[in-house]
């Protein structure tokens, strides 16, 4: 494909490589064609193991305990739009046809605590989901003064470190360029500071500078601090055991409807696959409704619950097994 060549200053073709000293290097997955046969289609990959092209379907579900779950809405984005950016999108669809849910339980890749806020401000829906941990080196290492050892008085605009020291600086906060981070606050520390102090190998490992602390806003930061205070909880962890049903649907497409691989080209026209799979979905599902003066039936645990249950391993309750 003419995309995988380039011409060097002299007009000759060359194939493209990752070594951008030999050339341009690849092109970013996003605008990367990946198959001849639909040029819209583009490649993604989840960690190390599951990759794919073409396209990313998201599914939203009803989760009640006394009756079906139905599909409330389908979203089908590029395979290399972040999970993130999709959830403003399904909250304006939902609530311009009037389910907007109280609480809405996601996984960990569509939390953001932009989105979060942004949620409860504009359409008063919960999210609910893992927030990502301090992302600083200290904190993943489990070793040394991580952001949150540090004291942030927004009345002051300063900052103080574990070892007593205030901030000389405050800046921001500044926009960035992803719409899933929030804006950052930058306090910095001068080299006198830091220089001479006895724990410095504890908070930064570079000689010749001294520390910055960067933060959110100070709304956004409370939210921060509460949500991830509450997902440690049991009842926090009890109530987000319920998304968990929503994988065996995410299963029931791929595997009992053959959702993984695309019947036209294009975004648009996969698009309509799966809107009209969800529909198939939802009409199996709420024709097998018994009648109304029957409670219904709790759907099967799946395989993987009845593997832990014979052997008598410990596990939350889902929204498959409430009310049994």
């Amino acid at each position: 494909m003419v995309q995988n060549y380039h011409r060097d200053a002299a007009g000759h073709l060359h194939w493209r490589t990752a070594e951008k000293e030999d050339g341009p290097g690849l092109p970013p997955s996003s605008q990367a064609i990946v198959s001849p046969y639909d040029t819209s289609a583009r490649y993604a990959r989840h960690g190390h193991i599951v990759s794919w092209k073409g396209f990313s379907a998201h599914l939203t579900e009803t989760c009640a305990p006394d009756g079906p779950n139905v599909i409330t809405d389908v979203a089908t984005t590029a395979a290399t739009t972040h999970d993130s950016q999709v959830l403003p999108g399904i909250h304006t669809r939902l609530r311009s046809r009037g389910l907007l849910p109280v609480e809405h339980l996601v996984d960990a890749g569509y939390t953001s605590l932009v989105h979060l806020e942004q949620a409860a401000r504009d359409h008063k829906v919960t999210v609910t989901g893992p927030l990502p941990a301090n992302p600083t080196r200290q904190h993943r290492q489990g070793n040394g003064f991580a952001r949150d050892d540090f004291h942030i008085d927004y009345d002051h605009q300063q900052v103080t470190c574990p070892q007593g020291q205030v901030s000389a600086g405050w800046h921001g906060p500044y926009p960035t360029s992803s719409p899933t981070a929030a804006p950052l606050i930058v306090a910095r520390f001068t080299k006198s500071q830091c220089r001479p102090c006895p724990a410095r190998t504890q908070c930064t490992t570079t000689a010749d500078s001294a520390r910055t602390v960067g933060f959110p806003p100070r709304e956004l930061r409370d939210l921060q601090l509460r949500v991830r205070t509450e997902q440690q909880t049991p009842e926090w962890k009890t109530r987000y055991a319920v998304r968990s049903g929503v994988e065996g649907t995410v299963n029931e497409f791929a595997h009992g409807h053959g959702m993984r691989r695309c019947r036209y080209r294009g975004q648009g026209r996969a698009h309509i696959q799966h809107v009209l799979t969800a529909i198939a979905v939802n009409i199996e599902r709420l024709s097998g409704l018994p009648p109304t003066e029957e409670s219904p039936a709790p759907r099967r645990p799946t395989a993987f619950q009845n593997y832990l249950d014979q052997r008598e391993i410990h596990r939350p309750k889902s929204w498959r097994t409430l009310g049994t």
